[in-house]
């Protein structure tokens, strides 16, 4: 399969995975302006539809802040609607499309995966070690979550699919003893990245939170410059609870990137939006499906048009 053709494979699967949180705003947009013109009664209508898709009150004033300065008390139509918020949208994603990449900097170069129960940690990691695998980098997997069994062997299948190592121990055992042990095994041969599950903790559950942070402690001791990337991963069904995931798991753990999950199972994509324009935090990739090449770098401009249904020429 040549690039061309495996690029048009993921526009594909983006624009499926999307065609839920697309046709929920295309429908709402067409409604409104069918024939009206820009007044504050059709503002408050599209901000009201803007803040139930997830987009988040900030980004929903920006738009409808954009389209008054230009619009206002004038004709316009669902399509120029659409094109204005992609371009918003566009602008406020751009800084924040960031591919996950390692420098080899650092041996073993340790990123740590944090996230809830369900948000697709275990699966992410495994699609992760076979991209890294793909671009002629040595990895190992630690199965830092000790609390479920099932857990470690979903890992340990990705480890026999991928062909590389993993690190486990037994059900309830110290998660933060088994993250240093494992980064004591990569160093001694010469892995190039750990990647460390780890367990799926809601962020009220104040003991598991302490957890995480005694992890990372222990990693310190042994590298003080690690983990290299602290990764969350979020899953779009969950809508505006992404979002105080987002905050909770930045105060415990200081999260350096975002993977964004499930995006096709979902009405409410922009949510990622709404955690890209208040946390500024990188956003490294998505996942539109359970396949191996359903996780792809994000890309701002594609996302933005496919999200609000403009056509992508």
């Amino acid at each position: 399969m040549t690039d061309n053709e495996k690029k048009l494979g993921w526009f594909g699967r983006l624009k499926q995975g999307l065609k839920k949180s697309s046709t929920a705003l295309t429908e709402g947009i067409t409604g409104i302006f069918t024939k009206k013109r820009l007044d504050a009664s059709t503002l408050e209508e599209l901000e009201d539809l803007l803040i139930m898709a997830d987009l988040g009150v900030a980004v929903s004033g920006r738009v409808c802040d954009r389209l008054s300065k230009n619009r206002f008390d004038k004709s316009i139509s669902a399509e120029e609607v659409q094109q204005a918020l992609a371009e918003e949208i566009g602008e406020i994603m751009q800084d924040v499309a960031v591919p996950l990449t390692v420098s080899g900097e650092h041996s073993p170069h340790v990123i740590l995966m944090v996230g809830v129960n369900g948000a697709g940690k275990t699966t992410t990691i495994g699609k992760l070690a076979k991209k890294f695998k793909n671009q002629g980098k040595s990895v190992m997997l630690a199965a830092g979550d000790t609390f479920r069994a099932a857990a470690n062997e979903q890992l340990q299948i990705w480890g026999q699919r991928n062909d590389v190592p993993v690190v486990s121990g037994k059900e309830g055992c110290d998660a933060a003893g088994l993250a240093y042990d494992a980064i004591e095994q990569a160093k001694n041969s010469g892995t190039d990245i750990l990647l460390i599950d780890t367990a799926g903790r809601l962020q009220n559950k104040s003991h598991l939170m302490d957890e995480l942070k005694k992890i990372i402690r222990v990693i310190k001791k042994f590298d003080e410059t690690a983990p290299h990337d602290t990764v969350l991963i979020l899953d779009a069904t969950t809508g505006q609870n992404a979002i105080l995931q987002t905050e909770a798991f930045q105060e415990m753990a200081g999260i350096s990137g975002i993977i964004m999950t499930k995006l096709d199972g979902t009405a409410r994509g922009g949510v990622l939006v709404a955690c890209a324009e208040k946390f500024k935090i990188p956003i490294h990739a998505i996942g539109v499906g359970e396949s191996i090449d359903d996780l792809q770098p994000f890309d701002p401009s594609d996302f933005s048009k496919m999200l609000v249904g403009v056509e992508i020429e």
